[in-house]
């Protein structure tokens, strides 16, 4: 029911003619796309419900990233979700009071920054340093900074700590990004005022878990989408007079298609279930998801742009949207080679 609910309020909020819109606009979608985001109660799904949230659990916030995914919806979903969670998680109760409010109802809009220049995405590799209540660093690739109102910024020894945007000594670079639904930004803090979170060094553990979760079940909703357009194409295209879906090639390339993307539905859904429920087994299969289902999407998104022809391959082609996103969730908090590392580790191999 949750994804029916996004799904129909994506298709009738962004349809193809403004999703183009909105992608070679490239700013990240607008308040009207958010806030209709928010009156469904998207922004809140897993902040508590004595905050105003609807207190479930990073199960939903998965079903609601497939089925964003599945629009190439434009908008600060993944990173408002991620600072929630570790807010909720690693707050003290003032922090939480003061800002879990405003993150339910989307009124204020918050993103994290975990990574960094040299490839960074762990605790163990952040560096900005904070002292005495100021923040000295940078930080890459923020996604959802041009909206944010707040930051659930990484820092050095593997806590976190939030800034907000008016802070003084931040500075915020808008950074070219191949996905133009989720914009990109640096962030670089010169004695910037900051407040550290209590328990941040468990929360963003956790919170970066529920990232690679979030961005499997992204890239999930994507491949799903590029098959339907994929099956659309062979049905509508003649070739000697017949549609292509009527040649055994193709057959066999979207049959193929199928059976490699089905099955990631279950590994999906277990990895979002474990972060909850199965927190012996939340690390590494969250990490199995990430290295996985992000790879196994860009495959299919090359195939599809494939079996388009030569009209794949151009600006026109609507499935370079899906292709680019696909690109962003294999790429953004570490490619599959460092979750498939983490694996094998977390596995004792």
């Amino acid at each position: 029911m949750l994804q029916d609910t996004v799904r129909a309020f994506a298709a009738d909020a962004c349809p193809a003619p403004r999703l183009r819109e909105h992608f070679e606009a490239g700013a990240g979608g607008d308040a009207a796309l958010w806030r209709g985001l928010a009156e469904l109660g998207v922004a809140g799904l897993a902040i508590p419900e004595a905050w105003g949230g609807a207190g479930l659990e990073v199960l939903e916030l998965a079903l609601a990233a497939e089925a964003l995914g599945h629009a190439a919806f434009p908008g600060p979903f993944l990173g408002h979700a991620l600072a929630g969670l570790a807010l909720a998680q690693g707050g003290s109760r003032a922090q939480q009071e003061r800002w879990l409010p405003k993150l339910a109802t989307g009124e204020c809009v918050a993103t994290v920054a975990f990574g960094e220049a040299q490839g960074g995405v762990l605790p163990e590799t952040w560096t900005p340093r904070a002292v005495a209540g100021r923040l000295d660093g940078e930080k890459a690739w923020v996604s959802g900074a041009a909206a944010a109102n707040l930051f659930v910024v990484g820092v050095a020894g593997g806590g976190l700590a939030l800034v907000e945007r008016a802070a003084e000594g931040l500075a915020i670079a808008p950074a070219d990004g191949i996905d133009r639904t989720r914009p990109l930004a640096a962030l670089r803090f010169d004695a910037t005022p900051c407040e550290p979170l209590p328990g941040g060094a468990t929360a963003a553990r956790r919170a970066l878990d529920a990232g690679f979760v979030l961005l499997a079940a992204d890239a999930f909703g994507a491949a799903q989408r590029l098959l339907e357009l994929a099956v659309a194409y062979a049905q509508a295209r003649e070739q000697f007079g017949q549609p292509i879906a009527q040649f055994q090639g193709v057959k066999h390339q979207l049959a193929n298609l199928a059976a490699a993307i089905e099955p990631m539905r279950a590994l999906v859904w277990y990895a979002a279930h474990a972060q909850d429920h199965l927190r012996g087994d939340a690390e590494r299969s969250a990490a199995i998801a990430k290295g996985h289902v992000t790879e196994v999407a860009l495959d299919a998104a090359r195939e599809v742009v494939e079996l388009h022809g030569g009209l794949g391959f151009t600006w026109e082609c609507d499935v370079q949207i899906w292709l680019k996103r696909a690109i962003f969730d294999r790429a953004f908090l570490g490619t599959p080679e460092l979750h498939r590392e983490r694996q094998a580790a977390l596995g004792g191999w």
